[in-house]
């Protein structure tokens, strides 16, 4: 009997949809030797999250191990896969492997951080192996939205571990490889300990469509507008932007690309081999001297985003290029929960331009990469796992993956972020709980989730700022009158004075009666200032803003 142990533990893309990490160990409790799966990035909203740029799993645990961790592992190039890798990479330092398409986008990342590129090894497709401490790890290609998405098989001595990374079951997918059902049944066939399955669309009832569905609705499309067709996808759906670009070619169309995503994204597909007839493209200078209704736009910013293409020409001209009456605007995607308004905001602006403007409110223009209920059972089928552990899905998606697992006699557990669950035995056991979180990228530095930085911004966004200065001799003497300054905040408050003045007012006359131990004593000077600003505030505009005091005391 050994006393090794094999375990899970997520640390992003368990109980959310975005910032997948995931971590598998095998050793002696404590000491076991780590792999990471995926190092991706979730996206800040301005409720939740003002001015933060990305927001990035917290490694704390990983990388006070980072002695133990043999090898860091990319299944696809999605930002919620790949994202983080260039921002974490120097705590983890371990080797990364990950398949050609998905490695150039790695390079790139290294490239912009000043990283050694040398540790992204690019690995083939099963039955290529890479040994890992005791791990032997193989990328077995499944069809998704970008190319070369793969599932890893991780052989372990505790067992065989299918994790499924993000896939669909399409056969024919325009670009990258198809679902291949023969070889996901023998791997079944072999042997399968634990499944960790894709839950994101384990609510929708119907089978998964294919991607070689839309060529058809879209060459349609297409044909029958009259101006400028623009067209707006997610930046790492290839196959999509093959489609568009098929579809305005066959009508005659040039295509331009806008949106450093866009271009950057079929660069990378085009050297590495995944795409081999996309059409030539136009600079934006040269779109401009082409007749409107022979151009086509691609263009970045298919969920709102405020600085991508989309919403650049929606408050007007961007490189020269702006819509007008009369064109077309495709949203060819599916708008993230979270994403509604911006998407809205952006639809409603060309409108009043007098562009039409289409989504995927009917289906016909867009298809997900993600397994439905249907084909997730599909999967259940030709994998044949004796415990099924859900992941990349909200606590919902778990839960009901859950409940569909238990359905086909599947041992399964919901194991969210930071539970540490030992594999070993028939069934998960939870065996630590691990204290994770989130990091938020702000500007180029890194923050912590409990730091207070987000936590003061969003104070200062919801209640204003205050600002009082007062100058105090040496003789603890008052010079002068406390002045001032407001941010955000009403310029008048319930008496028709201004603020400033009223605040001015209310502090000078305090200070003119103030003891002389809390004119002597900062902290007790702070305190009584503030105490009377947000009063003061409460009365004139209903708010409690939040109050810096700047005592400045001159000295002998």
């Amino acid at each position: 009997m050994t006393n090794e142990r094999l375990i899970y533990l997520p640390l992003g893309g368990a109980g959310e949809i975005g910032m997948n990490c995931y971590v598998y160990g095998y050793g002696r409790p404590g000491k076991e030797r780590l792999i990471v799966v995926d190092l991706g990035v979730t996206f800040p909203d301005m409720e939740t999250t003002p001015g933060v740029d990305l927001i990035l799993p917290d490694v704390t645990w990983l990388a006070e191990r980072a002695d133990r961790i043999e090898a860091i592992f990319i299944t696809h190039a999605h930002e919620d896969h790949v994202g983080a890798l260039g921002h974490l990479w120097p705590r983890l330092r371990a080797p990364i492997h990950t398949r050609r398409f998905t490695g150039r986008i790695a390079s790139l990342k290294f490239e912009e951080h000043g990283h050694p590129r040398d540790v992204i090894n690019i690995v083939g497709a099963r039955p290529d192996t890479v040994e890992a401490g005791p791990f032997k790890v193989q990328f077995v290609p499944v069809s998704h939205s970008i190319p070369e998405s793969s599932a890893l098989i991780i052989d372990t001595p505790a067992g065989r571990i299918f994790h499924s990374g993000d896939f669909k079951l399409d056969h024919n997918p325009v670009v990258g490889e198809p679902f291949n059902p023969e070889e996901a049944a023998r791997i079944g066939a072999e042997g399968v300990k634990v499944l960790l399955c894709d839950s994101t669309n384990v609510f929708s009832l119907h089978p998964g469509r294919s991607e070689s569905s839309l060529p058809e609705a879209l060459t349609e499309l297409v044909a029958g507008a009259r101006g400028m067709v623009v067209a707006t996808t997610f930046a790492s759906n290839v196959a999509r932007l093959q489609t568009l670009a098929d579809a305005a070619v066959a009508n005659g169309r040039s295509v331009c690309l806008l949106g450093r995503a866009m271009k950057r994204m079929v660069t990378a597909a085009v050297e590495t081999g995944v795409l081999t007839n996309f059409p030539s493209t136009v600079s934006p200078e040269e779109a401009a001297q082409i007749p409107r209704e022979n151009l086509m736009l691609i263009v970045t910013g298919s969920q709102g985003e405020r600085r991508a293409a989309s919403a650049q020409l929606s408050r007007g001209k961007y490189l020269g290029l702006s819509l007008k009456e009369g064109d077309l605007f495709l949203f060819s995607s599916k708008t993230i929960p979270g994403n509604e308004s911006g998407v809205i905001r952006i639809m409603n602006a060309f409108s009043e331009m007098g562009v039409d403007v289409v989504d995927d409110t009917g289906g016909k223009y867009h298809v997900s990469g993600h397994a439905n209920r249907p084909d997730l059972e599909r999967i259940h089928e030709l994998i044949r796992p004796q415990i099924l552990l859900p992941m990349h899905g909200e606590h919902r998606h778990l839960r009901e993956h859950v409940k569909l697992a238990m359905t086909r006699g599947i041992t399964s557990q919901i194991v969210s972020n930071g539970m540490m669950v030992d594999l070993t035995g028939d069934a998960p056991k939870v065996v630590e709980h691990i204290e994770t979180g989130r990091i938020y990228l702000d500007g180029s530095v890194q923050v912590g989730a409990l730091d207070g930085v987000i936590r003061d911004r969003l104070r200062l966004a919801m209640n204003g700022h205050v600002m009082i200065t007062l100058i105090v001799d040496e003789d603890d003497e008052i010079l002068g009158e406390p002045w001032a300054e407001t941010l955000g905040l009403a310029e008048t408050g319930r008496t028709g004075a201004p603020l400033t003045e009223t605040l001015e007012t209310e502090l000078n006359s305090f200070l003119v009666r103030a003891d002389d131990r809390v004119i002597a004593d900062d902290d007790k000077l702070d305190d009584a200032i503030r105490r009377i600003v947000r009063q003061v505030c409460m009365e004139e505009i209903g708010k409690k803003p939040e109050v810096s005091v700047v005592v400045s005391r001159l000295m002998d």
